[in-house]
């Protein structure tokens, strides 16, 4: 067994003993919170940021570390970095005057240094490059400090590790994944996992933009895999192209965060029916860390 499944395969567990922890750091309802990450952290900063929102708890922006609008202010920012050590994550952080709070993996790196708090998850830290249980594990536990229940959620992950995948990577040629509101940041990681692990042609949008150009890649071999239920009229217009559209059958009765897990397994799958190693993607590293000029 490979690192990435036996990571994906300890999410439930780890789910629910993020949710045990002390959330006092987290944002509190009313507060205007800004939340950055890089890569896959930057796709749960998008699906918190926009879950939050619905839900009423505040007005709250995802941002690409490097990306953070430094001239403009708020009452929280939140960075989500599994190593710790993510250049743009660290100088981000030891750059802020107002409040901050580090969501990391490893404890000792410099992010949790940096931030004025820090909450660890170093039992949901990895061995693998591709990024499966810690990502999940920080938005469990975002969303625990939401209000959500955790162990329901955890519920539908078991779910997910034992449903039949949705698509078989044999007679798939191309994966195009869509979502709407908090969901478009996991479809957005869904797509990221096939590229890392299996260097797979995958595609993310929201799912209403879909019909915006996207569309035209559609045809018989490829598929649509949307995050929750689609838009009026899009499971015709896929299925008019000859693409196979994932709903129903893809997990569209769990959470979504637990469908991710869903699309995990698919790309692990990939990489093996591809003869690559899930472990070891081609031109990654476990952490992006920038000599500094």
């Amino acid at each position: 067994m490979t690192h990435v499944e036996a990571e994906i395969a300890t999410q439930p567990a780890a789910w629910v003993r993020a949710a045990s922890l002390d959330l006092g750091p987290l944002p509190r309802r009313g507060q205007r919170v800004a939340v950055v990450g890089c890569g896959t952290s930057w796709f749960m900063a998008m699906a918190y940021a926009a879950r939050r929102e619905s839900l009423g708890q505040g007005e709250t922006d995802a941002f690409q570390a490097s990306e953070f609008p430094r001239g403009r202010d708020y009452d929280l920012v939140v960075a989500i970095t599994r190593s710790g050590t993510t250049t743009e994550a660290v100088d981000l952080l030891a750059g802020l005057s107002g409040p901050s709070l580090a969501i990391v993996g490893d404890p000792a790196g410099p992010a949790a240094a940096a931030a004025r708090t820090a909450i660890t998850l170093p039992f949901a830290d990895e061995r693998s490059v591709v990024q499966t249980r810690f990502a999940t594990t920080a938005l469990a536990l975002l969303r625990a400090g939401l209000g959500e229940d955790v162990a329901a959620l955890a519920e539908h992950a078991r779910q997910a590790l034992h449903a039949p995948l949705p698509l078989d990577p044999a007679t798939v040629e191309q994966v195009t994944f869509v979502g709407q509101g908090w969901t478009v940041g996991l479809a957005q990681e869904a797509a990221l996992k096939s590229r890392e692990a299996a260097a797979f042609w995958t595609e993310a949008y929201p799912a209403m933009d879909y019909r915006h150009g996207p569309i035209t890649i559609a045809a018989p071999g490829r598929a649509v895999w949307s995050f929750g239920p689609p838009p009026p009229g899009l499971v015709d217009e896929v299925t008019a192209t000859g693409a196979r559209f994932v709903g129903d059958d893809g997990g569209a009765t769990l959470d979504p965060m637990a469908q991710l897990i869903l699309a995990q397994r698919f790309a692990v799958a990939l990489a093996q029916h591809r003869g690559l190693d899930p472990d070891a993607p081609r031109n990654l590293t476990r952490a992006v860390v920038l000599d500094q000029p």
